[in-house]
């Protein structure tokens, strides 16, 4: 591997969610632990799963990995950041000052920022061997979250040392004032550090297919441009030459070499590494060791599922659809991991209530998703939107000056326009946007595509800030509903929780249910995205994949009993409204169209199966 030749002292993973970025980076860690380098991999994502991967419990401290010698690994949890990041500050005052000013420090280091701020303060400080922690590893390898966060994360050293150096206005997020000088030098050294190829490597992740490829170029670009030049793309899990055979194996292999063919411009000027698909799950040592290693040796088909073993129910996304499209209104949001199909899902979902007539609007909080792409099209009675983090800070400083800035001075007007250049106001600009569109469903359909789980908890962690601020200043006996309530009230929130048929996806979406429901938020469905078994492919390749998802669907539908979906992985990419219909098709109706007639009473089956087990109910 290319990426792997002669690497610097720091290699950052990163690129869209679901392209196989902690397999890759825990692969490429195993690979230099073996060559006899000290190795330490940390993960930034908010929803890591690193310790799924290796299987074994990680967490926020440094954990030597017994299986590999040399190899230790941390999770950056940013709840543990944020509390030590708090006690840090309120520790050293606490019996000093009066207990409600005590109570306001703690209250104003509550929010979605601190906790963005505590786990990037991490991150510089292992970039700049802030606590000596690093120095006993050769090498520190970071598995960043998906792009859009990464890219925010990349940013913040430079946001940050240049509100330090500029601003003079509120600075309550980062802590204490004396502190500011120490921070803008940790900062600015972090800068150094990502910028010089001699110690940082980025390393662009992405599968053969167009979205990943696109954003893997957008990032190239964006990253560029703040000094983050040297980099490589590996592109995850080429599907190698098919024998013809499989008329879904052959479609998916020709689509993927045109999309590498037609690499864009600025991508291949990079070096490229290709990595085959594995029969197998990246899940354990030994998996993750076979990873870069070419395959030689034919499919073991004694570990296929056999004629008859790829029974899955016919559980459409058009019966969930008929279902949310008997209300007129609603709010519908699609969670779940990166990579697993939320905006093609939410795209879908969206068509299909405006083809039956309603008045739908489509938008997302994904820094780094692109509905217009997938959608390649208009559609009646379809509004699509973006909340823009960018445009969003924008408007909210226009406003705030516009208002509480037009009473006050030159100077007054000065140090408010100051305050607002703090990355802190993003953070209160987006969640007025989602906001927005929260209430915008009490007379319409809204189709969210969320950011991926991580970033989407810290949008609700910000939610449920502004509930518990309004509750405290309106107290018991007055009537007001805020956002929380909303997404809470069954009625007019629809949780959709959207994952494959894989370990670690399923695992996060049952995560990411405990995490919603102790906010008082219950899911409505998951939907099963992009399923090989639900698609009944016949190469022993694709069969030994699709044998593993038997299981996961199995965990699943017995798991989380209630509403769910299968979408069939298709030989086409899902772009554009006519083939966004066709994923709420049901899966019958692919098989009478051909796909495998043989597996049709199979299919009908377990279809009655699904109408006797899992009904809808109406709660």
């Amino acid at each position: 591997m290319k990426f792997l030749d002669d690497p610097p002292r720091f290699l950052l993973f990163t690129g869209k969610g679901g392209v196989g970025k902690t397999s890759i980076a825990c692969a490429s860690a195993i690979a230099l632990a073996r060559a006899g380098r000290r190795v330490l991999l940390v993960s930034t994502d908010p929803a890591s799963n690193v310790g799924q991967v290796f299987g074994m419990s990680i967490g926020n401290t440094i954990t030597e990995v017994p299986a590999v010698p040399g190899l230790s690994a941390l999770e950056i949890d940013p709840e543990q950041a944020a509390d030590a990041y708090r006690e840090r500050i309120v520790g050293p005052v606490r019996g000093l000052l009066p207990e409600t000013e005590i109570a306001s420090i703690t209250e104003q280091l509550s929010g979605s920022c601190t906790t963005e701020i505590a786990s990037f303060n991490e991150f510089t400080a292992l970039l700049t061997d802030a606590h000596g922690v690093t120095a006993g590893f050769d090498h520190v390898l970071f598995d960043t979250a998906p792009t859009g966060h990464t890219i925010r994360l990349l940013q913040l050293p430079g946001s940050w040392t240049d509100f330090l150096d500029d601003g003079k206005g509120d600075a309550s997020c980062l802590g204490p004032l004396a502190g500011l000088e120490k921070q803008r030098t940790t900062y600015a050294d972090a800068v150094d550090a990502l910028a010089d190829p001699n110690r940082t490597r980025l390393v662009l992740v992405t599968r053969a297919q167009r979205a990943p490829i696109a954003e893997i170029a957008r990032t190239h670009t964006e990253l560029a441009d703040i000094g983050l030049a040297h980099q490589y793309v590996v592109v995850n899990g080429v599907l190698p030459t098919p024998d013809g055979e499989d008329a879904l194996e052959t479609a998916i292999y020709h689509r993927e070499q045109a999309v590498l063919d037609t690499l864009p411009a600025n991508l291949r000027t990079l070096p490229v590494d290709e990595v085959e698909l594995k029969p197998t799950n990246m899940v354990g040592i030994a998996a993750l060791e076979s990873l870069f290693a070419p395959t030689t040796a034919p499919v073991d088909e004694s570990q296929s599922a056999g004629p008859g073993g790829l029974e899955v129910a016919d559980a459409p996304l058009s019966r969930l659809v008929d279902e949310l499209a008997a209300d007129d209104h609603g709010l519908i949001m699609c969670m779940g991991k990166g990579g697993v199909g939320k905006t093609t899902v939410a795209a879908a979902i969206a068509v299909a209530l405006a083809q039956r007539g309603h008045q739908v609007h489509l938008t997302t909080t994904d820094p780094a998703a692109h509905l217009a792409d997938t959608l390649d099209g208009s559609v009646d009675g379809l509004e699509v939107s973006r909340i823009d983090p960018a445009e969003a800070t924008a408007q909210y400083r226009n406003r705030v000056l516009a208002t509480k800035g037009a009473a006050l001075d030159d100077q007054g007007r000065a140090n408010l326009a100051e305050d607002l250049k703090s990355p802190c106001t993003e953070e209160v600009a987006v969640f007025q946007a989602f906001s927005r569109v929260i209430h915008e469903s009490r007379r319409k359909f809204v189709v969210v595509d969320t950011a991926p789980t991580g970033h989407t908890l810290l949008l609700l962690d910000a939610t449920g800030s502004y509930h518990r601020e309004i509750a405290r200043q309106m107290g018991e006996n007055t009537n007001f509903t805020t956002p929380l309530m909303r997404l809470q009230n069954p009625q007019e929130t629809k949780v959709i929780l959207v994952t494959l048929a894989e370990t670690t996806p399923r695992l996060e979406a049952a995560g990411l249910q405990a995490d919603l429901e102790r906010a008082g938020i219950h899911p409505w469905a998951w939907v099963v995205n992009n399923s090989l078994a639900a698609a009944r492919p016949t190469s022993a390749l694709l069969r030994r994949r699709a044998a593993a998802e038997v299981y996961e669907l199995d965990a699943i539908t017995t798991g989380h009993p209630g509403r769910y979906a299968v979408v069939p992985m298709l030989a086409e990419e899902p772009v554009g409204a006519e083939a966004l219909t066709a994923l709420t098709r049901s899966l019958v109706a692919g098989l009478e169209n051909g796909v495998d007639p043989t597996a049709l009473e199979i299919v009908r089956h377990h279809d009655a199966v699904y109408d006797r087990q899992s009904t809808p109910t109406t709660d």
